[in-house]
């Protein structure tokens, strides 16, 4: 797991080096231990950081160059499946200096071409370029699991594997983009590519492959899509057969490193499932970890009693780590300047200090995210059976505001269309899902997976050099997944299926237990110190200057803001305090 960077050049201007080291040093948390940086030419410069997880050598240093291919790339990512990938290069008659799995993708590129993708198992994001055409890929996985974010203008591209390391350059445009404010404030603060919150950058969807050409051409393809609803006739023995085949297989791939690999147990179903499996085969002295918070309005804050259950069952090195409200309200501050794109979710602030302890004991760690949106189990999936307005009923249950919502709490220079309600219309129009469960399964997994919990993940466990991987995500788990009949997913309230895959390999309280989630009260009920640094920066010139948000909406708020929790039950204030928070702490100016 790693940093990349790099600027390409087509207008004749030489590259400015610094530029490349200075987000090189922004992203040193994503690689503490090695960095790199190649010059091909004047107009195209490459930068690196480095986390050693597979081949602890040099011999797998970035940037990476293959003189004899004519070819290089910087590399942010896990190949799961890069020792197969390599026997069959061998036998093509390629030879290896390193056995870990950034030269794979070198000798893969030019054995097989921009096909070369397809033959990828993993979580990847990487820039690829041909010395002698002056062609660069750039190249995202399916399901967005590590970011690439670009800057273009006019006579060159920029790009970084965070957006505050773009921010480190000059002549960037950070104003607001209203489309992305829009979707921020309505659709539970999901962005969705290729918008970031700022004019100036953007990021690369998931499954997207562009060709670079060395005068500027771009050419961009999705590689792969989802289509939901066309499995094959099974009945549910066969398709539970077939999960907890599947299942295994992508948990077993995710132990594929040069270093030991944890799990992060919250407790719930899908990280004690990963605990069990991996326990099923044959690991041992595996480390766990789970974080809980002080209890705030009532509201507990942490679920210590199922991942205690879980350690003690599978006899695992369990880590325990309770946070105090105060130590929350010290950490914020670097919590959200670590976040790529202002994240409202209360968890995040949990990721990141859970990620700050496990990365005193461990590199890598896989964690269950993802499989409420691969199989159905949060709560507004079933109320879509058989609805005759799947867009209109997903949007009450999802949307933080609706447009009317949005007017009242932008000031009239932001309110421009309903942008979000459009997004989810033209999405839940496309091919390859007729049920309105799977059409929301579709949206949730390509896109608000990624733009949420994915990125959260993603951003607070590399601010501390540590590893995280998500079996679930694995994409032909979630091929499988999709072919599978929505109702075998929401029945019994959600998740029907894998608990029934569970139940045979976890125990039966942490299955049938209520629905739990990442509790941070202290972030959904704002008092004391907590409301005050939201009141701070709503005040503060800066936000004044900037005029995102109605005063009046603001002061309502502020007044009682415990009384505004939107659908899914998050702060509204927070959300807005947040977006301040994270404009000003990167130094963003109106």
């Amino acid at each position: 797991m790693c940093g990349l960077c790099g600027e390409i050049r087509w207008d004749e201007r030489a590259v400015e080096v610094s530029d490349i080291e200075a987000m090189m040093r922004e992203m040193a948390p994503r690689g503490p231990e090695a960095s790199g940086l190649h010059k091909v030419h004047a107009g195209m410069v490459f930068g690196h950081r480095r986390l050693k997880i597979m081949d602890l050598s040099e011999l797998s240093h970035q940037p990476m160059v293959d003189d004899e291919l004519g070819l290089g790339v910087v590399f942010n990512g896990a190949i799961y499946n890069h020792p197969e990938l390599r026997s069959e290069l061998k036998e093509k008659g390629y030879r290896f200096a390193s056995h870990g799995d950034t030269e794979v993708l070198l000798k893969a590129y030019h054995a097989w071409g921009e096909s070369f993708v397809h033959r990828l198992k993993g979580m990847f994001a990487f820039a690829l370029w041909e010395k002698k055409s002056g062609t660069t890929l750039l190249v995202r996985d399916r399901l967005g699991i590590k970011p690439l974010y670009y800057v273009q203008d006019g006579g060159g591209l920029r790009f970084a594997s965070t957006l505050p390391a773009l921010l480190k350059t000059p002549n960037i445009d950070t104003r607001i983009d209203p489309v992305a404010l829009h979707h921020y404030m309505s659709f539970h603060a999901v962005v969705p590519a290729p918008y970031t919150i700022l004019k100036g950058v953007r990021k690369l969807p998931p499954a997207s492959l562009v060709r670079l050409g060395a005068d500027g051409s771009w050419h961009q393809e999705r590689y792969w899509e989802m289509t939901h609803g066309d499995g094959p006739e099974l009945d549910e023995t066969a398709w539970k057969e077939r999960l907890l085949h599947e299942l295994q297989g992508a948990i077993k791939r995710r132990m594929v490193a040069d270093v030991p690999v944890g799990v992060l147990l919250s407790g719930g179903v899908d990280s004690s499932l990963v605990v069990g499996m991996l326990a099923q085969q044959g690991q041992r002295d595996l480390q766990t970890f789970s974080v809980g918070f002080e209890e705030v309005h009532g509201e507990k804050g942490d679920e210590f009693v199922y991942s205690d259950l879980i350690a003690n069952h599978y006899g695992t090195k369990h880590h325990q780590i309770m946070v105090p409200s105060q130590q929350v309200l010290e950490t914020l501050p670097a919590c959200i300047r670590a976040m790529s794109e202002p994240m409202v979710s209360h968890d995040v602030i949990g990721f990141y200090l859970l990620s700050q302890k496990v990365a005193e004991h461990i590199k890598v760690v896989q964690s269950g995210q993802g499989a409420d949106e691969v199989f159905g189990g949060y709560s507004w999936y079933p109320p879509l059976s058989g609805s005759r307005d799947p867009v209109g009923d997903y949007a009450r249950v999802f949307f933080d505001r609706n447009h009317q919502g949005f007017a009242r709490a932008v000031q009239p220079a932001w309110l421009g269309e309903d942008y979000s309600l459009a997004f989810v219309r033209e999405h839940f129009s496309q091919p390859g899902a007729d049920d309105p469960v799977d059409k929301a399964l579709r949206l949730d997994t390509t896109i608000m997976l990624v733009d949420d919990p994915v990125k959260r993940v993603d951003n607070m466990t590399m601010a501390w050099g540590l590893e995280a991987r998500v079996p679930f995500l694995d994409h032909e788990l979630v091929e499988l997944a999709a072919g599978i009949p929505s109702a075998l997913k929401v029945r019994d309230g959600g998740k029907w299926i894998l608990k029934e895959v569970a139940r045979q390999v976890i125990p039966a309280q942490v299955i049938d237990r209520p629905k739990g989630y990442f509790p941070v009260p202290a972030l959904k009920y704002l008092k004391g110190r907590y409301l005050d640094v939201v009141k701070e920066a709503l005040h503060a010139p800066a936000a004044q200057q900037r005029g995102l948000f109605q005063p009046e909406y603001v002061t309502r708020l502020l007044n009682a803001p415990t009384d505004h929790i939107t659908p899914l039950k998050g702060s509204k204030l927070w959300q807005l305090g947040l977006l301040e928070l994270w404009l000003q702490s990167h130094g963003i100016q109106p």
